[in-house]
């Protein structure tokens, strides 16, 4: 929403049989990007957990008022950009599923296990007052995507071709479209530009691509290479949903 963070509270429910180590590194990486945000860790509860790890971290900021970019300000016309790569983490995290016994270098894998919230390009989107509505891909570009339409009440027309897809692993491979459409867990930033207004490739360090734009009525729609359309159904993660598609 382009707001500046200011503090997290943490809640964390382990098993009493947890190694201590697991937790020194879990908080020394959550302090790590707390700092890197600007962020202190204010408060929050620990407990016995009997079922696995369970955390639970809420971040609060600020805006100035008024100026909250919203899911409800895109207007047909506008174009729509995502900011980085998409489809890395969900791609990582299969890859994971498939061979359990397999270990991946974080480095090679940094969507995944270093995820950048972007931080300083929502700051700076509104500042400059260039995004019209915007949303971060944490459930998926089909589903996050479909918030904005539905919030703003209009369409969508994106081009397959154009969606950015996260390279991973050594040798570095392109992810699958499917990833970069329905994954999530991305962190990356969606929004709709208004006609004239004028977008750099970089803002504030990080790529963005155009990859559609907003339209009358109420379909999402992806155009292939080859000129054919297809209804875009949104198939990331689902909060409320009984059958889960992806993780989220």
């Amino acid at each position: 929403m382009g707001g500046e963070p200011i503090a997290a509270f943490l809640s964390l429910a382990l098993p009493n049989d947890l190694p201590q180590k697991w937790v020194d590194g879990f908080l020394r990486g959550l302090l790590r990007i707390a700092a890197k945000s600007g962020v202190s860790l204010a408060g929050g509860d620990t407990a016995e957990s009997p079922d696995g790890i369970l955390a639970d971290i809420v971040v609060v900021g600020s805006v100035p008022r008024g100026k909250a970019i919203l899911r409800s300000g895109a207007r047909p016309g506008d174009r729509i950009y995502v900011s980085g790569g998409l489809g890395g983490s969900a791609a990582t995290l299969e890859r994971m599923r498939a061979k359990p016994k397999s270990k991946l270098h974080p480095r090679d894998f940094k969507a995944h296990f270093f995820p950048e919230p972007r931080v300083r390009l929502g700051t700076a989107l509104r500042r400059k007052g260039l995004a019209s509505a915007m949303i971060d891909i944490s459930d998926g570009l089909s589903t996050d995507l479909a918030h904005i339409c539905q919030e703003s009440r209009v369409g969508a027309e994106i081009e397959e071709e154009s969606i950015p897809r996260a390279v991973i692993g050594k040798p570095a491979q392109e992810v699958d479209l499917r990833f970069a459409l329905h994954g999530g867990e991305d962190y990356e930033l969606l929004f709709s530009v208004p006609r004239g207004r004028r977008i750099p490739l970089r803002i504030a360090g990080v790529p963005v691509t155009e990859i559609g734009r907003i339209v009358r009525g109420k379909r999402v729609v992806i155009t292939t290479k080859r000129g054919e359309a297809h209804e875009l159904v949104p198939q990331g993660w689902q909060h409320f949903a009984r059958n889960k598609t992806t993780a989220g």
